[in-house]
């Protein structure tokens, strides 16, 4: 029988575990082959294929674009001809980490694009589409994912003339030459503060290429301006996380970004002020004397000068000084007349009723004053900014400087303070029957500024806020020297004070601080006297005087600090008299036609060169040259010595006369050297 020979199983496995250790070497290094391809193929797509952009959201006309190189979001047309703003988000805080592409986490949703950014911050960016307006809007939230994050956007200024903001001291028109340190964006005195901002402030940024930033007004917020650089919007780092908000919204021109944005700036109606005040100019009574009698004679004898000098009727203002001495004399009135227990409870002042005066208050009183102490008896301390010894200990009133004596400040979230301060208001009313108040002193906030804790009614600039609303009660010819947020109230706003020179601090200042404020809303102005007043001496450059004098002839109202008799000869006089009348004749009547429209659509009254003329790149820069209205053009001289000027007049299919010499020229024309005698503005009219 045949025995087949049995198979050698050790032969056998022997030769499968070497065929297995052959096939797993090759596996292995195939799988390290095709590692090292996919590592060399993601680094080639993150460095060298992968697109430097890509569109986060997509709107009509225009789009948000992540540029991976620069680390900013870019506004650009469908297009890609067109770029509105480009915004540095830098890495959010983290410079180290390398975002090379975005992801949408919000992917189900077209208008509306989710982001975490490194674990540092949250970014929610929607879209709003307004094909009425042909507007497009990007709301913007920067949330930090933990405490003590800054987060910080910075708007290019390349080949973008921006404008708004707030009043810096040498004011310019667009801010890109502007520079200021990194700080908290709220209304300051700039007398205290030269380097800070001052009035008026709006949380609103306008662009050339038909861009409006509109920034959360409710956010503790800090700004800073490199020259011909950037602006940057900065959160203050807090255990409260705030955010970052403002929403971006372009539009085909200049002027279309900013009428949408000034129906968003101000939800409110518009209010006139009292028209009657922008009929009569304001003198101010400089005086150095220190007793309410005094004050009278010198009252007397202003007036008087006016009188003779033949310069009309007119409002004489008197600093706080003055209107305390004359109240203080009422006060001690009655105090000599209490044995007799007189009918006559209060002095009347027969004199003072008979002159138009306005008087300056503040909220600001003295700790020697007879409020003060009484309300320490009284148990009304609390109607002044306090905070608690102790949690729930006795309010203890904080103390600061103001004209340099230490103060007390009202407490403006009182309503028994209010009370309190419009009855006093309401007593001079009567005894002294003036029309016209202004309050000053709201600048600044009192416990930032001594690194305490403010109240969360008080933070930032909402004393001024709430200042305005008491202003509004007293009347609508009250004055404030602050304005934020209330653009659509029956105020007038006072405008900084100038150097008496020629200077961006003075008479070139002039201009640019007009614009600045109109475009911001505020367009009832108390410009700076004639000549300026900062330095509060007389003026004595005769040629600053007549110049000064003949850009405010067009301004709402003309007020004097230097009187003409003081500055000059004959001619000065009869100047200043051709100049007060022609500011009745002509520009009363036009502002109050255009506060009309202000009213209805929020169209400022004096407007910038590129209101006519929106898409014409000249137009964006002019800085000397204002318009009131559509009609007029007004192109003063802001060069000492000069006879002559440049002078651009914007295109929009429409003609200028010359109210000069009937001379008639084109929209577009550049008119060079054009002649202006110094006792002449120039002044043009359009023609359709």
């Amino acid at each position: 029988m045949w025995n087949p020979s049995p198979i050698p199983e050790a032969t056998w496995d022997t030769g499968l575990k070497e065929m297995n250790e052959t096939w797993k070497g090759a596996i292995a290094c195939l799988g390290v082959a095709v590692f090292f391809v996919m590592t060399i193929g993601i680094i080639y797509w993150q460095v060298v294929d992968q697109p430097n952009k890509n569109w986060i959201l997509r709107g009509t006309f225009s789009g948000l674009i992540w540029e991976r190189r620069t680390h900013s979001l870019v506004i650009q047309t469908l297009t890609e001809d067109k770029t509105y703003v480009e915004i540095d988000v830098g890495n959010v805080g983290n410079p180290d980490v390398e975002v090379p592409f975005v992801r949408n986490l919000c992917w189900l949703n077209k208008t509306e694009f989710c982001y975490t950014w490194d674990s540092v911050a949250e970014v929610k960016i929607s879209l709003e589409v307004n094909e009425e307006t042909e507007t497009e809007c990007y709301s913007m939230t920067w949330a930090p994912v933990h405490c003590h994050v800054e987060l910080k956007d910075c708007f290019s200024m390349t080949n973008v003339s921006w404008y708004g903001g707030a009043t810096v001291r040498s004011q310019t028109w667009p801010i890109n030459d502007q520079n200021a340190t990194m700080q908290p964006f709220i209304v300051n005195d700039l007398k205290d503060n030269p380097s800070g901002f001052g009035s008026a402030l709006e949380h609103y940024f306008l662009g050339s290429s038909g861009v409006a930033v509109l920034v959360s007004p409710d956010i503790p917020l800090q700004l800073g301006l490199e020259s011909r650089q950037q602006f940057c919007l900065q959160t203050l780092p807090s255990m409260e996380r705030l955010p970052l908000q403002y929403t971006v919204c372009v539009a085909h021109t200049v002027k279309a970004a900013h009428q949408e944005a000034a129906q968003q700036l101000s939800q409110h109606s518009r209010e006139l002020p009292s028209m009657k005040a922008l009929w009569l100019p304001f003198w101010k009574l400089l005086t150095n004397v220190d007793s309410g009698p005094k004050v009278e004679r010198e009252l007397r004898i202003f007036s008087n000068r006016l009188r003779r000098h033949q310069l009309g009727e007119g409002v004489i203002s008197l600093n706080e000084h003055s209107t305390t001495l004359l109240s203080d004399m009422d006060h001690d009135y009655l105090n000599t007349r209490k044995r007799g227990m007189s009918k006559r409870l209060t002095r009347d002042f027969p004199l003072v009723k008979l002159l138009n005066i306005s008087i300056t208050l503040s909220p600001f009183f003295g700790v020697d004053t007879t409020q003060f102490h009484t309300s320490l008896t009284d148990g009304t301390e609390a109607y002044w900014l306090s905070l608690p010894s102790a949690p729930q200990g006795q309010l203890i009133p904080v103390m600061s400087q103001w004209r340099g004596q230490f103060c007390v400040k009202l407490n403006i979230t009182n309503p028994g303070a209010v009370s309190w301060f419009l009855d006093r208001v309401g007593s001079l009313q009567a005894h002294l029957g003036m029309e016209y108040i202004m309050l000053e002193g709201g600048e600044g906030n009192l416990f930032e500024e001594q690194a305490l804790r403010p109240p969360q009614a008080l933070g930032g600039d909402k004393y001024i806020s709430l200042l305005a609303d008491l202003a509004t009660r007293i009347g609508d010819s009250t004055i404030m020297t602050a304005g934020t947020r209330s653009s659509h109230k029956p105020l007038f706003v006072r405008m900084t004070c100038l150097q008496s020179n020629w200077s961006p601090m003075g008479l070139k200042g002039i201009i640019p601080s007009l614009l600045h404020h109109t475009l911001l809303g505020y367009n009832f102005l108390i410009p700076d006297a004639v000549g300026g007043s900062l330095s509060g001496e007389s003026v004595t450059d005769e040629e600053l005087f007549i110049r000064w004098l003949e850009i405010a002839a067009f301004l709402p109202v003309i007020s004097f600090h230097t009187p003409p008799w003081v500055c000059g000869e004959d001619r000065v006089l009869n100047l200043t008299r051709t100049y007060i009348a022609k500011h009745q004749k002509d520009v009363v009547p036009l502002i109050e036609r255009y506060a009309e429209e202000w009213r209805m659509t929020g169209n400022p009254i004096y407007r910038p060169m590129w209101w006519l003329s929106p898409s014409d790149p000249m137009t964006f820069t002019i800085d000397d040259q204002f318009l009131i209205g559509d009609e007029v053009l007004v192109a003063p001289v802001v060069e000492k010595g000069a006879v002559q000027r440049d002078i651009y007049l914007p295109d929009g299919g429409f003609q200028w006369r010359d109210s000069q010499n009937a001379q008639v020229f084109d929209g577009g024309t550049f008119l060079q050297d054009y002649p202006v005698p110094l006792e002449d503005v120039a002044v043009f009219l359009r023609r359709s």
